[in-house]
């Protein structure tokens, strides 16, 4: 039978207590199946979507293995943003705050020395995008000698961005004999040749996509004429209660205008996009994170693994060119069991685009009046 309830794993009091302080309690379904594996020692292939607890399933076994005394680094999580670097080290430090983890998040478009110094005092556990990783791999001042555990987390995404030469450079410096898990929304063959390359009789565990956030999520879509957009946009956050909402667009220079539209109406909104400096990303997504801001204006690339509560709402402004984009958007809502609302605007020429989404999922999108 499998285990429901954290406090019926075999973990230590100290991770036990870090665990509450989040107030977890009932496991999601990726934490049920992937735990009890990484406890063991196995190597594990998850598939599973940001928002679907998949940073506690691969965290938890992590600092339950490690040693907080050995001032080494033990630990190495791999990410594809820098945004998912600062939540994915932030999130295994409070589960890790009772058991004395240090826990680092390396990244560029951040100060390397201040980095450096961190990494000279000693840190468990790194979480790092690729390229700063080498960065300090080839600067020496971060070895990899001591890992005992590494994880690729949202592994497709890396892959997608080019990062596999990268990857396969970083896993060349950790000892043979470490424990290796993968976290990845699709798996599909550029991912498995990954698995079957560095991993040894690994688990698989696929949770499946019905059960990844669309269940608690209302789905809409309206039918407008490409220049009646932004008028329809302005009815939708007038006419419902939306807490806090991410808009999407396809490219920059929409999302700078759009935002632009929405400020000079008496919005209160924001753009993100990758052509941001780190610091003015990181005050954007600060404000949107602790409510201080409603909406948020971005790109695919600049909300790629955001993962912020209360999210209420997500607004398709433009209709995503790939189809599973479409997943990724909407997955920013509806986390963590909590319900979620997606709305698409289509106009008449991305009617194909917004067809080949609907094929994909079982569940029903809706016309809006």
């Amino acid at each position: 039978m499998q285990i429901q309830y954290f406090k019926d794993l075999p973990l230590s009091r100290e991770v036990m207590r870090g665990i509450e302080a989040l107030g977890f309690t009932s496991l999601f379904p990726i934490q049920a199946e992937a735990i009890m594996p990484l406890l063991e020692g196995k190597d594990v292939i998850g598939q599973a979507k940001t928002g679907t607890g998949k940073t506690a399933a691969f965290g938890i076994p992590m600092i339950e293995r490690l040693n907080p005394k050995d001032t080494c680094v033990q630990g190495l999580v791999l990410v594809p943003t820098r945004e998912l670097a600062i939540q994915v080290a932030d999130h295994i430090s409070r589960l890790g705050k009772y058991a004395g983890f240090g826990v680092l998040a390396v990244y560029g478009g951040a100060s390397i020395q201040e980095q450096i110094h961190t990494l000279r005092r000693g840190v468990q556990i790194v979480v790092g995008t690729p390229g700063r990783v080498i960065d300090h791999l080839k600067r020496g001042t971060l070895s990899l000698a001591s890992v005992q555990m590494v994880t690729l987390d949202e592994a497709d995404r890396m892959l997608d961005m080019g990062f596999i030469d990268d990857i396969r450079y970083i896993l060349s410096r950790v000892p043979m004999n470490r424990q290796t898990s993968l976290f990845s929304a699709t798996i599909d063959q550029t991912v498995m040749s990954v698995c079957n390359r560095y991993m040894r009789n690994p688990e698989e565990i696929l949770v499946s996509k019905d059960e990844i956030a669309l269940t608690q999520m209302k789905q809409y879509y309206m039918l407008v004429n490409q220049y009646d957009k932004y008028e329809t946009l302005c009815d939708i956050l007038d006419k419902n209660h939306i807490g806090r909402a991410i808009i999407f667009c396809r490219t920059r220079t929409e999302v700078s205008k759009l935002a632009d539209k929405l400020g000079r109406r008496g919005y209160d909104a924001k753009a993100l996009h990758a052509g941001f400096s780190q610091p003015q990303r990181d005050n954007v997504v600060n404000a949107f994170r602790k409510g201080t801001l409603k909406l948020l204006v971005a790109t695919d690339v600049a909300a790629r693994g955001l993962d912020i509560e209360g999210v209420t709402h997500i607004i398709n402004y433009d209709i995503p060119l790939e189809a599973n984009v479409y997943f990724h958007r909407i997955g920013r809502t509806a986390r963590k069991g909590l319900e979620g609302t997606a709305i698409s605007l289509v106009g008449y020429g991305e009617m194909t685009d917004f067809n080949n989404i609907r094929a994909l999922t079982k569940t029903t999108i809706e016309e809006m009046e």
